[in-house]
């Protein structure tokens, strides 16, 4: 079953590169998908994106992801789109073919099933001909790699009803991304658009011999890439004109948009010496790294800069932040109740390769970062759920104390338990043990001691009378249990 109500089986239409980047996004978020591609070695395909994607989200994340749906291939876009409560279609740029798929996949699903297309530039109220009940088609135009891009831009078509595009926009924020409505229907909608530019300069540029394509990439990812991923260009743009703002800055800098740099409105013609020249110098920037390879870099570095601005909570680090308390929320709505008069089983992971140091061993900080996330799953399970931490009342850890017993290496599978110790209104002390999955044998402890505090008010306050219910019940358990022999302890001497 979905963790996600009202989506619990989509149909994909296409099961190229954006095509299996959306089978990743929903079968990981525990959404079974019907895939319809005519392609032998779609299969094939989809399994290495989906490897790829499963290594990328278990990075990107903290919080357990659900079960993984189930994918099935089916022979026929009819049945990719019979018993689903949505479709996304990502065939090949080619209107004849997507309006073919539409129609067909649009007879046979009920009327409510909304129909997304992750065309980059195809008009939707041209798609939307001869399709049954065509108001519920939106474009949902994604970004390489599907699983890993928050964006999806939202555009409507002529005969595109609200209700569609807000529950398309619904649909994509349960998995994880950041729908934007676009007010108007445009070629090519926005981000193309803007990409286009900096495509076409880059073409003039290396056609041109003032640039190669190494020169280009370093220019943009050094330099104005950087600030792109959590600005944009127009609030870039007003920041570099100081306090008197855009004004000072087109006053400034307006009058160079006449002067002969930029060719944006003309392209260089595609001659085979070009194209020569541009495919010499992409192949020169890979060098030996496979396509895998690179995507992998690609991701990795996604990664570290959407989890960086997840500490700022801006911009892409603001969705995922608001994606991983939705998944921290749902696995606990979803978890079985666990056995209260044992350590709370709540919290399991497999060492992954970063959190190995220079010993081969998981370095210090992570048994920390482990026993941590242990406690935060400890603190969902109490009721501290978004909903709490919104209204500005949270637990916060006054003291920690750990002890190492065993060494833990990238692969290992480790699970926390937690034991309250004990606990008042404003606080708890709480013991996390983590083992080894094989043979439960210990690897390291930790003690915490939390305030419970209102940030609103800035000091410590009593937790929710529904709060301190679930610490009571738990309680009545958990003070039957032995001390653990390293609860309490200082640091020893002599040993």
């Amino acid at each position: 079953m979905s963790p996600i109500p009202g989506l619990s089986k989509v149909g994909l239409l296409g099961g190229g590169v954006i095509g299996a980047g959306w089978a990743a996004r929903f079968l990981l978020n525990g959404v079974d998908v019907q895939m319809f591609d005519p392609d032998p070695e779609a299969p094939r395909k989809v399994g290495e994106v989906m490897a790829n994607a499963r290594r990328a989200l278990d990075k990107l994340v903290m919080p357990a992801l659900p079960a993984e749906g189930t994918l099935t291939f089916v022979a026929t876009p009819e049945e990719a789109a019979t018993g689903v409560d949505f479709v996304q279609e990502s065939a090949p740029e080619r209107m004849e073919l997507k309006q073919s798929l539409l129609r067909r996949a649009s007879a046979v699903a009920p009327a409510h099933v909304v129909f997304g297309s992750s065309t980059s530039g195809l008009l939707p109220s041209e798609m939307q001909q001869g399709m049954t009940h065509p108001e519920r088609l939106v474009v949902g135009h994604p970004f390489n790699p599907v699983y890993l891009m928050p964006l999806v831009e939202i555009c409507g078509g002529a005969l595109t009803s609200q209700a569609t595009k807000d529950r398309a926009a619904e649909v994509y924020d349960s998995i994880g991304m950041y729908p934007l409505q676009l007010s108007t229907e445009i070629d090519g909608f926005v981000a193309d658009r803007m990409m286009e530019a900096l495509w076409r300069e880059a073409l003039w540029m290396i056609n041109d011999g003032v640039a190669t394509a190494q020169e280009i990439d370093d220019a943009i990812r050094f330099g104005p890439g950087l600030r792109w991923s959590f600005m944009g260009t127009l609030l870039i743009y007003r920041i570099a004109g100081g306090e008197a703002g855009m004004r000072h800055f087109m006053a400034q800098f307006g009058p160079s948009l006449k002067w002969p740099w930029s060719k944006l409105t003309d392209v260089p013609e595609l001659t085979d010496e070009l194209l020569d020249t541009l495919v010499g110098q992409s192949d020169a920037q890979a060098g030996s790294a496979s396509l895998r390879e690179l995507e992998m870099l690609r991701d990795d570095c996604l990664i570290s800069v959407i989890q960086g601005l997840r500490t700022r909570d801006y911009g892409a680090g603001q969705v995922l932040d608001r994606y991983e308390k939705a998944l921290f929320d749902r696995s606990s709505q979803t978890a079985v109740e666990p056995d209260l008069t044992q350590p709370l089983r709540l919290h399991e992971v497999k060492v992954p390769t970063e959190w190995v140091d220079y010993n081969g061993h998981m370095n210090d900080s992570r048994y920390m970062q482990l026993s941590s996330e242990g406690g935060d799953r400890f603190l969902r399970y109490i009721g501290m759920d978004a909903a709490y931490l919104e209204s500005g009342r949270s637990f916060f850890t006054v003291e920690t104390h750990i002890n190492f017993i065993a060494q833990a290496k990238a692969g290992d599978h480790l699970y926390v338990t937690i034991q309250l110790i004990s606990h008042d209104a404003k606080r708890l002390r709480m013991f996390t043990a983590m083992r080894r999955g094989d043979d439960d044998s210990l690897v390291a402890t930790a003690e915490h001691m939390m305030l419970h505090v209102d940030t609103a008010l800035d000091k410590a306050s009593p937790a929710d009378p529904t709060i301190l219910a679930v610490l009571d019940r738990i309680a009545e358990h958990h003070s039957l249990l032995e001390l653990p022999t390293q609860a309490g302890r200082a640091i020893g001497q002599g040993r």
